[in-house]
């Protein structure tokens, strides 16, 4: 049980890249948790019951790391030294930043209209940017090992990702009216 302050990848003796293979985490994760989980070590002493916690709440938290995409980019620009400011840097380039005016114009007008097939459209459009900025963030961490960019993609994808949960709540909100 040596695992204990080893990153996330190395937890689960995967490769650190972006591109990662979600089964093969999941099988990771399963194996890993299957060795540390508290309930295998109920008969051994009180140090060993407290490190298998700890083990297993690593585990847990370096799943949740690696499974979702903005959270794995950030953490591959923090481990390489690159801070992507998700809290406090909100410059984005002026194109993002038209995108997301007239998104969010688009929005109330389809919230108020309650026109599903706007928010549709909307959606689409969310998910194929989505997928343009996740090819450019595996781009710049796993073949240009460009992690200054990586953290400029991050901080979209996080924004598109927020953008489609607040989508998602007016969906919602309109097939609750109808």
């Amino acid at each position: 049980m040596n695992a204990l302050k080893k990153n996330h990848f190395e937890l689960f003796s995967l490769t650190p890249a972006f591109a990662l293979d979600r089964r093969e985490l999941d099988d990771v994760y399963r194996r890993v948790m299957s060795a540390v989980h508290p309930d295998r070590y109920t008969g051994t002493s009180a140090a060993e019951q407290r490190l298998a916690q700890q083990l297993s709440a690593q585990a847990n938290e370096a799943y949740r790391t690696l499974a979702e995409p903005v959270s794995r980019g950030r953490y591959l620009c923090e481990i390489n030294g690159v801070d992507p400011q998700i809290e406090s840097n909100t410059a984005m380039p002026a194109d993002f930043l038209m995108r997301q005016l007239d998104w969010r114009e688009r929005l109330e007008e389809a919230t108020q209209a309650r026109a599903r097939g706007a928010l549709d459209e909307l959606a689409a459009e969310l998910a194929t940017l989505r997928d343009e900025i996740t090819v450019m963030l595996a781009r710049a961490l796993d073949a240009e090992h460009d992690y200054h960019a990586a953290a400029d993609l991050v901080r979209q994808l996080l924004f598109v990702d927020r953008f489609a949960t607040e989508l998602e709540r007016a969906e919602e909100s309109i097939a609750a009216l109808a």
